[in-house]
C-alpha cells in the first residue's frame, strides 16, 4: 500500500538524484527506502527508476509519475495550510532547546515530519546543556524543552529512550568476556575512569551515587563522547556511554552491557508559555 511518505520519497529521489540522500530527506532508512520503492513500483506495475552506479534516474513514465505526485503533494499542504490558517497557525514558530545527542539523532525526523504536516510553523532548535534547558524553560526563553528522565505527570512527552553502556579498550580483561557479555557497575567503578559527560548532569559519577557506588579513580573528565573514546583507545581507562552516543568506528573498543540494565529516558517538557501556543499543541498531538 501506498501512502504519503512514499510519495515524498519518489519526488525526493528525484530532487537529489540518489536513493541514499532521499532517504536521509523523507527520514527513512537506505533500506526502507529502497523496498519502499520497489514496492510502489510493483504496485503500479512500472519501473519509475533506473540505477546508474550511484544515481537513481526516472525513467519516462517514472517523470509523468513525479509530475503528477508533485500535484498532489503540492495540494495537500495548500490544504494543510488552509487548515493550519484557521486554527490560527500560520506563521507560528517553535523556539526548541535540546541537548546535543537528541538533537543530532532523535529530533530530525520528527522535525521533518512536522514540517511537512505543517509547513508554515518554523522549528527554531538550540543546542544547549541540559542545564540550560532547565532555566530556559523556568524562564520561558524557549517553548519546549528536551529533558532527561521527565516526570510524565509534569506534563513531558516521552520521545525515546537507550541503555548506558560500558566501553572498554579491546586489550582489557574486560573485553575477554563472551559476545553476550555483561559488566557490572560495581566492577566499573573500580577501574581506572573516563567520565565523560555529554554536557550532562546525569552521567556515569550521578549513576554510580545512585547506588550507593562512587567512582574510584577517574584518570580524567571530559565532555565530548569522542574524546572519551579516544582516551579508552588509548588504554587510560574504561568508561560509561548512553547507547545513543556510541561511534560508529569502534575499533580498538569493546562495548559491555549492564548486567542490571540502567536507562535514560528522553521528554519533551512545554515552558508556561509554550503550553499556551496552538503551534507547540500541533507538535504534542503530532507526537502522540
Amino acid at each position: 500500500m501506498m501512502n504519503l511518505l512514499h510519495w515524498r520519497l519518489l519526488v525526493a529521489v528525484l530532487d537529489t538524484g540518489t536513493l541514499t540522500r532521499a532517504a536521509e530527506q523523507v527520514g527513512m532508512t537506505q533500506s526502507a527506502a529502497s523496498q519502499a520503492l520497489a514496492a510502489m513500483e510493483q504496485t503500479l506495475g512500472v519501473q519509475l527508476f533506473t540505477r546508474h552506479a550511484r544515481q537513481s534516474l526516472p525513467t519516462a513514465i517514472g517523470l509523468q509519475v513525479l509530475e503528477q505526485a508533485r500535484i498532489m503533494l503540492t495540494a495537500l499542504e495548500t490544504i494543510r495550510r488552509q487548515v493550519d490558517s484557521d486554527k490560527g497557525l500560520v506563521g507560528g514558530s517553535i523556539r526548541l532547546a535540546s541537548f546535543p545527542m537528541v538533537l543530532s539523532t532523535l529530533l530530525p525526523p520528527l522535525l521533518r515530519q512536522f514540517r511537512q504536516r505543517h509547513p508554515g510553523i518554523e522549528v527554531v532548535a538550540l543546542e544547549v546543556s541540559d542545564h540550560e534547558v532547565q532555566a530556559m524553560l523556568a524562564n520561558d526563553t524557549v517553548d519546549v524543552g528536551v529533558v532527561l528522565n521527565p516526570d510524565i505527570a509534569s506534563g513531558a512527552l516521552e520521545l525515546g529512550r537507550d541503555a548506558w553502556v560500558a566501553v572498554v579498550p579491546m586489550g582489557h580483561r574486560l573485553a575477554a568476556r563472551g559476545v553476550d557479555g555483561c559488566v557490572s557497575l560495581a566492577e566499573l567503578v573500580v577501574e581506572p575512569f573516563v567520565l565523560a559527560t555529554g554536557g550532562c548532569a546525569v552521567n556515569a559519577r550521578s549513576i554510580a551515587a545512585e547506588i550507593g557506588l562512587s567512582l574510584q579513580d577517574v584518570r580524567v573528565e571530559v565532555r565530548e563522547w569522542s574524546s572519551a573514546y579516544a582516551l579508552v583507545r588509548e588504554n587510560l581507562g574504561v568508561t560509561l556511554v548512553p547507547e545513543l552516543a556510541l561511534p560508529a568506528e569502534r575499533r580498538g573498543l569493546r562495548v559491555l552491557r549492564l548486567e542490571a540494565t540502567i536507562e535514560r529516558r528522553f521528554g519533551l517538557l512545554p515552558s508556561a508559555a509554550g503550553a499556551r501556543s496552538a503551534a507547540v499543541r500541533a507538535l504534542f498531538e503530532m507526537l502522540r
